[in-house]
């Protein structure tokens, strides 16, 4: 993205972006009825495009400028004034009171990754990070889903979580060398890390203590969320069920795998991915 983009972007005008056909995402937006399907492809194309921004947006002076549009085009959502790119939200907030403060958590979000490159956050950190980027686009799921306020709001919470620390662990490789780690650095401090770059973290002959406790975790919040949706009404929580069982799939294939380099990226096979739409999608 050029700083010339950042006054007259082509992203304006642009067709949303869509899900990848055959990913988890994409499986889970296809068991929606009509309305809700098409309001969740809004904001999945809300979501990719900040995501775009953060990761692949230019220099990080432009990328805090390009976020910054984002928010001011969601405050003039907002207030009945939506930029081009932005109109596809129109209905969706409308007709499922979508909160103007999870989309700003988003923004927020992305921007944590965009003002510089995010290392070994302290707990805390990691938590905020994973709600802003995980669990508020789940809060905005779950009132498109049609999900009771309390049980849903608590499994954007949960799910929300579970999903990130799945991404995290899987991922390790990937994000060191964009020069990122997200692990904890309390964990890493455990196995006599500080301050320790990326490469040096994920290379070290103890990450998979770190990487085994970050799945634990995770697990917790996976059972969490089975809790909420087991009690929630079936036909709200199917997309929700779907992604759940989908993305643990990964959690278990990279506890499977090990943390021993060099680390094949893991991918669950197509049969277990298929039993988990037939169990949850045809249900």
């Amino acid at each position: 993205m050029s700083a010339t983009a950042t006054t007259a972007p082509a992203e304006d005008s642009a067709a949303p972006a869509l899900p990848a056909a055959g990913s988890s995402f994409y499986t889970a937006m296809r068991l929606l009825p009509k309305e809700r399907r098409e309001a969740m492809y809004a904001v999945y194309a809300f979501c990719r495009a900040v995501d775009d921004v953060a990761d692949d947006g230019g220099p990080r002076a432009v990328r805090q400028v390009e976020l910054d549009r984002w928010r001011a085009d969601i405050d003039a959502l907002y207030a009945g004034r939506p930029a081009p790119r932005v109109r596809d939200l129109v209905e969706p907030v409308r007709r499922y009171d979508l909160k103007r403060e999870d989309f700003q958590a988003v923004i927020d979000g992305m921007a944590m990754d965009a003002v510089e490159d995010i290392v070994a956050p302290d707990a805390e950190t990691l938590d905020l990070y994973c709600d802003r980027v995980a669990s508020a686009v789940g809060r905005l799921s779950v009132r498109i889903f049609g999900m009771p306020e309390a049980d849903g709001i608590r499994l954007a919470w949960h799910q929300g979580r579970a999903l990130q620390l799945t991404n995290i662990l899987r991922d390790i490789d990937e994000d060191a060398e964009r020069g990122r780690l997200y692990l904890p650095r309390e964990k890493l401090a455990a196995i006599g890390l500080t301050d320790p770059t990326p490469m040096e973290a994920i290379s070290h002959p103890r990450i998979g203590e770190v990487c085994l406790s970050v799945a634990r975790e995770a697990e917790e919040h996976y059972q969490a969320t089975w809790e909420i949706i087991r009690r929630s009404p079936r036909k709200a929580t199917k997309a929700a069920r779907l992604m759940a069982a989908a993305y643990h799939l990964y959690l278990k294939a990279v506890i499977a795998r090990g943390w021993t380099m060099p680390r094949a990226r893991v991918k669950p096979g197509k049969l277990a991915l298929l039993a988990v739409v037939l169990r949850h999608g045809l249900i």
